[in-house]
């Protein structure tokens, strides 16, 4: 499969309605960014069970500030719904096939349990004594 472009109108409707989407923040001007994308084009044909998606920084600021982008290229990588890696930096082929691979292993389940009990201290250390 090949990549995407995303933008502020497609964001959460390919989020929503993917299990798995990797998120490449990168800007044309970037050395590593455009060292970075043949690996991320390979791998996205090795996964086709995944979205692999590519957001403009230069044309898509809003994007870029909601996720506050400092560096590019940066990595997200979301399942469910879920931010589960976001790492600024181009990642070497072996990096990115490790992250993904242990992406697709998690198990969903125990990943919202943990968030719905970090929420739930964060809920009672505000409340007032």
């Amino acid at each position: 499969m090949a990549t995407i472009t995303l933008t502020r109108a497609s964001f959460e409707e390919t989020i929503e309605a993917n299990d798995i989407v990797l998120v490449d923040f990168w800007a044309p001007w970037c050395g590593p960014c455009r060292q970075f994308a043949p690996v991320f084009e390979a791998a996205s044909e090795r996964h086709p069970d995944a979205v692999f998606a590519k957001v403009n920084t230069d044309e898509e600021t809003d994007l870029a500030g909601t996720f506050e982008i400092r560096s590019i290229p940066t990595l997200l990588v979301l399942r469910d719904g879920i931010a589960l890696f976001m790492q600024a930096g181009a990642l070497p082929g072996p990096a990115l096939e490790e992250v993904i691979g242990k992406v697709k292993a998690l198990d969903m389940d125990a990943v919202r349990a943990e968030i719905a009990k970090a929420e739930a201290e964060s809920e009672s250390e505000s409340e007032p004594s």
